[in-house]
């Protein structure tokens, strides 16, 4: 009796068991033409003789004539090159990229034929523990398969291209030249973009960090008006008042000259420092108020967003704390930030 029990117990349980055992061999079939390998080099000329410095990264095809990658694969090269799976080699620039969020978005010169093309999912409805897998090209190897799960998420406490940042953190093995290439959900939909790795061997230790697919739509692909036009990083009230803030703030690293805040003055950081686990860019202007909403938390600049970015051809007031002096910024006459696609990187 107690066999039959167990039997038919078995029979019940088996369906389901199998229904949870992902295959992914028919997502990496599906999926892995969207991945491409990308090639770059940076050209210098030193005592007189060119010489280039060459790295390899990976991208996801997200329209026919348009790849998403980190910022620090691409960023600083002369020469950008993308290998799709058919062999197709096609050159391309940055039109956009944010340092801060490790993501850049490439345009072909020319549209590939026949792409495969990648969907960005919301990733926040990506849960922590569900499995997730890394196609890319470690060490120059493309088209590399690598399985994990979601294992958590990490928020830095820093505004790049009018959002918070959001990295998502997986044990998925990613490697030298994984960077920049997609974590796809079990729907074979993008829910970030390798980033980086901490580690004490030099390799992968199993933890990683992918940009969420959020933070990439919003701060490359969407994001517009005051907000869209420098990044800074939060700091609280025990480091504000380290470099003698007057409380908690945004301090900010970088600014794209023709944006909005741009045209109205506001400063960038020059000067590299390392506070804890802070890596500052120091010197550049501490954000207390925009338009009235004090900017002390994350939060508060999607108040910023919510209240006052949806008014259009509004001026906008900006507190900031310089030299020791409030001063009033205001974007009064400035050019619409339309085109936040200029990319902070160089700034």
């Amino acid at each position: 009796m107690k066999f039959l029990i167990s039997f038919v117990f078995f029979l019940l349980m088996t369906p389901t068991a199998f229904a949870q055992n992902t295959d992914f061999a028919d997502l990496y079939e599906k999926h892995s033409a969207s991945v491409v390998t990308i090639y770059t080099a940076t050209l210098s000329n030193k005592q007189g003789k060119p010489s280039a410095a060459r790295g390899v990264g990976s991208g996801v095809v997200i329209e026919n004539d348009q790849i998403l990658t980190a910022a620090h694969v691409v960023d600083d090269a002369n020469i950008i090159e993308v290998l799709f799976t058919d062999g197709q080699r096609i050159r391309a620039k940055v039109i956009s990229s944010l340092e801060a969020s490790d993501v850049a978005l490439l345009q072909l010169d020319k549209p590939h034929p026949n792409p495969t093309v990648a969907v960005l999912a919301d990733s926040d409805e990506a849960r922590i523990g569900s499995k997730v897998f890394i196609i890319g090209s470690p060490f120059g190897i493309s088209q590399t398969l690598s399985v994990g799960h979601l294992s958590g998420r990490m928020d830095r406490g820093v505004l790049a291209g009018g959002t918070s940042i959001e990295f998502l953190q997986t044990d998925t093995a990613i490697n030298q030249g994984n960077s920049g290439g997609p974590m796809f959900n079990t729907d074979g939909e993008v829910i970030g973009v390798v980033s980086f790795i901490l580690t004490k061997s030099g390799g992968f230790d199993g933890i990683g960090f992918a940009t969420s697919s959020n933070t990439a739509k919003q701060a490359l692909m969407e994001s517009s008006g005051v907000l869209a036009g420098f990044e800074g990083i939060m700091l609280d009230e025990r480091i504000a008042a380290l470099l003698n803030f007057p409380g908690p703030g945004m301090l900010v690293q970088r600014v794209v000259d023709d944006s909005i805040v741009g045209e109205a003055g506001l400063k960038a950081g020059s000067i590299p420092a390392q506070i804890g686990e802070h890596n500052l860019l120091l010197g550049g202007d501490f954000i207390l108020e925009i338009n009235g909403v004090v900017c002390r938390t994350p939060h508060d600049f999607d108040l910023v967003k919510t209240s006052t970015l949806s008014l259009d051809e509004e001026a906008y007031a900006i507190s900031v704390f310089r030299n020791g002096e409030v001063v009033e910024l205001n974007t009064a006459g400035a050019t619409d930030f339309a085109t936040s696609l200029t990319g902070l990187h160089a700034h």
